[in-house]
């Protein structure tokens, strides 16, 4: 059996976790009970058609994230749910989200389908507000994540129900990348990514309470952002505090960066409850003693290289109030 755990190696040599969460305009989330197979949409339980969907629109190389979920209940329920949580334009602070229950997977593919190609509803339904919390538990996938998902997930469901809260729902997950920091969640529908957790500071992103700077150990980074970005939004959740989960985000874009993109100017533009914009720059630099070389999975035969990225300066270019707010 492999011994070398990629997550016990990855806190050794304390690598920092962000700007490894995945940027995607859409999640589609199945639900479909384990075991999963290492590519999770060839498992036992999943229809063919709903595989031969997966693998269409993977191919077409859209931002769509497609993940299987399951909860202690999913072996004995006689209906499964989907959730498509998915990003809208203009100001946010997280994705918007369509839930559907249905009799039996065999359904799943159609409705998939036709969402996927009709687009977001002109007309939305109501649909119930809830935190889905993904924790990845696909240990064929990754042994760690079997090794630190599962008994991460156990406890989760028990914090949860002693803080008492009834829209939170933890969600065992397939693959959804950075199994070197298990474990790993995503925290829906913000979609901000967290590693290397335990159930203390799980108790502080579920309560948005105690030391912020928490985050530089455990944050990954904000799925609706580019990597870059999220390294400079992390710096601006540190400087604003819980707060800032609050704010919505308007735009983000890298101003310039130098031909090897060691250096990186980025800006970031958000708006608070009151209606007042900011947009904030930040100077982004490589670390080469940052950077390692490790093997970024329990399985991986050979090192890869893992760039590492740092805020320098961070500055107030402009503050103004919008005079029609859209908080």
């Amino acid at each position: 059996m492999n011994t070398f755990f990629c997550s016990d190696y990855s806190r050794k040599v304390g690598e920092d976790l962000i700007g490894s969460a995945t940027n995607c305009q859409v999640y589609v989330l199945v639900e479909c009970p384990p075991p999963w197979t290492y590519e999770a949409f060839n498992s036992k339980w999943v229809p063919k058609n709903l595989r031969l969907l997966v693998e269409e629109f993977q191919q077409s190389k859209n931002s769509i994230k497609f993940l299987l979920i399951a909860n202690n209940l999913s072996h004995q329920s006689s209906h499964k749910k989907i959730l498509i949580y998915y990003k809208k334009e203009g100001f946010n602070n997280g994705y918007s989200k369509q839930e559907f229950q249905l009799e039996n997977l065999e359904q799943a593919a159609g409705v998939i389908r036709k969402w996927l190609l009709l687009g977001i509803p002109k007309y939305e339904m109501e649909v119930p507000t809830t935190r889905d919390i993904l924790v990845c538990t696909h240990g064929s996938h990754d042994q760690c994540c079997a090794r630190y998902g599962n008994p991460f997930f156990f406890h989760a469901t028990a914090t949860v129900s002693n803080l008492n809260l009834e829209n939170v729902r933890i969600w065992k997950s397939s693959h959804f990348g950075g199994h070197r920091f298990a474990p790993t969640a995503i925290d829906l529908p913000e979609g901000r990514y967290y590693g290397s957790l335990d159930q203390k500071l799980f108790q502080l992103i579920l309560t948005r309470s105690g030391d912020i700077k928490c985050l530089n150990r455990i944050y990954r980074g904000w799925g609706m952002l580019p990597p870059s970005i999220q390294v400079l939004e992390r710096e601006l959740i540190i400087y604003h505090g819980w707060d800032w989960f609050n704010y919505k985000v308007v735009d983000s874009r890298v101003v310039k960066h130098n031909q090897d993109q060691n250096m990186i100017l980025a800006e970031l533009t958000f708006e608070k409850p009151d209606g007042t914009l900011y947009t904030y720059q930040g100077e982004i630099i490589k670390y080469d003693t940052k950077n390692m070389q490790m093997k970024v999975s329990c399985n991986a035969t050979k090192q890869s290289v893992c760039d590492k990225y740092a805020v320098v300066s961070l500055s107030l270019v402009s503050n103004k109030f919008l005079t029609c707010s859209t908080s």
